[in-house]
């Protein structure tokens, strides 16, 4: 069976308590592999999902009956759009378990799938009633989200409102709830409320998980040039050579211009010399001209 690269340092204890309650049941030689490949997918889930894929089916040939690998294979596949793939494993761990948790996750792959309207059919399913607070405003995203994916943005405003997003409260929801909204708010020419509301969600985003600071800048026309980006770094060098290039023609301008006033000033001193000279040869030439007269008279 084929076997991916696991680092020495990486251990099954990393995972949650109620995983490793579950790997209890199979030997421990077994348990161990399986928990190891099983923080791969955890690790590697967010920054390489492909690789994590990969990982998460070495798992489910391992320990197919296990409810945890079933799920780390769902996200795996939901990860990778394949959510085909997905929402069968969620529904596997869903009847293992009997739990209601992975009920939001499953209605985004129907979503995934292109059939909001059986995402919303799940979003009015008893199922919901059974989710905790965090996972009943999943639900209502992926409503939002289904609502607009069927051109229905006004309803996607309606759906997005209710008291955990009136709450000054701060949860580890919080952030994406406010910045649904204020995208919603945004699709629907509210752009001053969107505004408000992208401002909240940066606000509560502690974390980076969403780009709301990116979006207040746009609304603000503020442009953000990437110090890194080779074209900026290129029309930068651009921009300095044009001003080398205007620096150098003036100095040259200055530089023809002191020599045209030199050149000008050597003229005009030949010139004055020319009729200071003349000025002489006249002068010489009226007393000249006075004494051959005289000696006509004589």
């Amino acid at each position: 069976m084929r076997r991916l690269p696991i680092p020495e340092e990486v251990t099954g204890y990393e995972l949650d308590a109620d995983v490793r309650q579950e790997l209890k049941s199979l030997p421990k030689t077994l348990a161990d592999d399986v928990a190891r490949n099983l923080v791969m997918v955890a690790q590697l889930l967010d920054e390489e999902p492909e690789k994590a894929y990969d990982y998460a089916k070495i798992a489910l040939r391992l320990a197919s009956r296990i409810p945890s690998v079933r799920e780390a294979v769902g996200f795996a596949s939901y990860a990778t759009e394949r959510y085909t793939e997905a929402l069968a494993e969620f529904r596997a761990a869903r009847r293992m378990t009997g739990s209601a948790e992975l009920w939001p996750v499953m209605a985004d792959c129907e979503r995934g799938l292109g059939r909001p309207e059986k995402t919303l059919a799940m979003a009015g399913a008893p199922e919901v009633q059974k989710l905790d607070r965090a996972g009943q405003v999943e639900m209502r995203l992926v409503a939002a989200g289904a609502r607009r994916d069927m051109g229905q943005v006004d309803a996607a405003v309606v759906t997005l409102q209710g008291p955990e997003l009136a709450s000054t409260a701060v949860h580890p929801w919080t952030a994406r709830l406010r910045y649904a909204y204020a995208d919603a708010l945004l699709a629907v020419g509210r752009e001053d409320e969107a505004r408000d509301w992208f401002a909240k969600a940066l606000e509560a985003d502690t974390t980076g998980t969403t780009n709301a600071s990116d979006r207040l800048a746009e609304l603000d026309g503020v442009e953000f040039i990437d110090a890194l980006d080779p074209e900026a770094e290129t029309e930068e060098d651009g921009s300095v050579d044009g001003a080398e290039a205007a620096v150098s023609g003036a100095e040259t301008s200055d530089s023809d211009s002191d020599s045209g006033s030199e050149a000008g000033a050597g003229r005009e001193a030949e010139a004055g010399a020319d009729d200071a000279a003349a000025d002489d040869a006249g002068t010489d030439a009226v007393p000249a001209a006075a004494a051959q007269e005289d000696d006509a008279a004589k």
